[in-house]
C-alpha cells in the first residue's frame, strides 16, 4: 500500500483515475441519526447500516425465517465464530487491489447472513447500508459474509443510498460462497449521493449444481466501482447476472467481471446495459475464463450501450479466454445511439418523440433483469431505474 493508489499504468485502472481521490482526506466513520421514514419503504427483515456503522434501531429482524442467520459481523466475531474470522482473515495478493487491501485492515464491521442446510427462505432479506451527511467525510471499510449451504435458497437485496449530500467513502468487500445445489437470487442498487465515492468487490464461489443470479443497479454516486469476480468450480454451476449503468452528468461508474469456468458443463450469462449522457463515463470490462478440463461450458457475455451526448464516453472491454475443448462461447459489446428505426415505428403509431425515446430507453436498460428469474423483484428495479431517469429528465 506504500506505492499509493493505482494509476493509469495499471491495466485494472486505466480508465478510472483516482488522481482527486488522492488528494482527500478522510475521518473514521461514526454513528448518525438518520430519520427512520427514509427507510420505509424497505420491509423487513432488515439490517441497517448508516455511515458504516451497524444501527440496531433501524433494523428489523423479528421476521427472519428459521434457519436463517442475519447479523452484524461485529457480533459474529465476538463470538468467535469460525468462519467469520477465516472471512476477515483472508488476504488480497493483486498487486493492484488496493481497495481490497485497505478493506483487509482496516474493517471491523459488516455482514453475516447464513441459510441453514435445505432451508428455503420465502422473503427477500435487505441489507441497507445509508451514506447520511456528516460533520466531514468519512470512509467506511466493510466486510460481508453470505453463506448459503447445501439445497438452501434465499433472495437477498442490498440497498445503497444516500439521505442528503456528502462526500463519504465506502469500501465494501462480499464473500458470497455456495453449496451444492444452492440458490441465491441477489440483486444490489447502489443509489448513493452525487457526491459520494464507492468501491466494491464481491467474490464468490460456486459448488456442483448451484444456481447465482444477481442484477447490479449503478444509479448514483460521483465515483462508483464494482468488481464481480465467481469461481464456477462444480460441475454444472450457473451464474445468471447482468446490469445497468446510468452515467449522466459527471457520474463515473466502473464495473469489471472476472468469471472463471472450472468445472464440467458450468454456465455463465451476462447481459448488462450502460446508458452515457452529458459528461459521464461508463467503463465495463468483462473478462470470461474457460480453464482446461472445464469441457462442456457455456458462456455468454453481451455488453450494449446507448451513448445520448458527445461529451459523454463509453470505455467497453470484452475478454474471453478459453483453455478447453468442447465449450460454447460468444461475447460482445456495441456502444450506439437509440435506434431510429423503433423510433420511427412508435413515432408512426401516434406516440410523441420525448415518450417514445423514454420507453425505448427503459427498455434497453431493464432487459438485464431478466436473469433474476423473479417478476416481482425485477419489477421492482424496473421501477427504480424509470424513477431515475425520470428525476433526470433521461434521455
Amino acid at each position: 500500500m506504500a506505492a499509493g493508489l493505482p494509476g493509469p499504468r495499471s491495466e485494472r485502472w486505466k480508465y478510472t483515475s483516482l488522481r482527486a481521490l488522492s488528494a482527500r482526506g478522510f475521518v473514521a466513520p461514526a454513528a448518525t441519526r438518520v430519520d427512520a421514514g427514509a427507510l420505509a419503504a424497505i420491509a423487513a427483515p432488515r439490517l441497517v447500516f448508516v455511515n458504516g456503522v451497524f444501527d440496531a434501531s433501524l433494523s428489523a429482524l423479528d421476521a427472519l425465517p428459521a434457519g436463517v442467520e442475519l447479523r452484524p459481523m461485529s457480533q459474529a466475531l465476538a463470538g468467535d465464530d469460525p468462519r467469520a474470522v477465516a472471512v476477515f482473515g483472508r488476504l488480497f495478493d493483486e498487486a493492484d487491489a488496493l481497495f481490497a487491501k485497505f478493506n483487509a485492515a482496516l474493517a471491523l464491521e459488516g455482514v453475516s447472513l447464513r441459510v441453514a442446510e435445505g432451508v428455503r427462505a420465502e422473503v427477500p432479506l435487505n441489507l441497507v447500508f445509508v451514506g447520511a451527511p456528516g460533520a466531514a467525510d468519512a470512509a467506511a471499510h466493510l466486510r460481508h459474509l453470505v453463506e448459503l449451504r447445501a439445497g438452501a435458497a434465499a433472495t437477498v437485496v442490498e440497498h445503497h443510498l444516500g439521505t442528503g449530500a456528502h462526500r463519504h467513502l465506502a469500501n465494501h468487500v462480499v464473500h458470497v460462497h455456495l453449496a451444492r445445489d444452492a440458490r441465491l437470487v441477489h440483486a444490489r442498487v447502489q443509489a448513493e449521493d452525487a457526491g459520494a465515492s464507492l468501491f466494491a468487490r464481491t467474490d464468490a464461489v460456486l459448488a456442483a449444481g448451484a444456481e447465482y443470479r444477481r442484477a447490479d443497479l449503478e444509479l448514483g454516486a460521483a465515483l462508483s466501482r464494482h468488481e464481480l469476480n465467481v469461481d464456477l468450480q462444480g460441475s454444472g454451476a450457473t451464474l445468471l447476472a447482468g446490469g445497468v449503468l446510468l452515467a449522466d452528468g459527471r457520474r463515473h461508474l466502473d464495473t469489471r467481471l472476472g468469471i472463471r469456468h472450472q468445472a464440467r458443463d458450468t454456465r455463465c450469462e451476462l447481459p448488462w446495459r450502460g446508458l452515457a449522457d452529458q459528461r459521464g463515463r461508463a467503463v465495463f470490462h468483462g473478462g470470461i475464463e474457460i480453464q482446461a478440463g472445464a469441457d462442456g461450458s457455456d458462456a455468454n457475455l453481451s455488453n450494449k450501450n446507448l451513448l445520448l451526448s458527445d461529451a459523454a464516453e463509453i470505455d467497453s472491454q470484452p475478454v474471453l479466454v478459453i483453455h478447453a475443448d468442447e465449450v460454447k462461447a460468444a461475447h460482445g459489446a456495441t456502444v450506439g445511439r437509440l435506434d431510429e428505426t423503433a423510433l420511427f415505428y412508435l413515432r408512426s403509431r401516434g406516440i410523441p418523440q420525448a415518450l417514445a425515446r423514454a420507453l425505448l430507453v427503459q427498455a434497453f436498460l431493464r432487459e438485464p433483469l431478466s436473469v433474476l428469474g423473479d417478476a416481482e423483484l425485477a419489477k421492482s428495479l424496473g421501477e427504480r431505474i424509470t424513477a431515475r431517469l425520470n428525476a433526470q429528465d433521461i434521455p
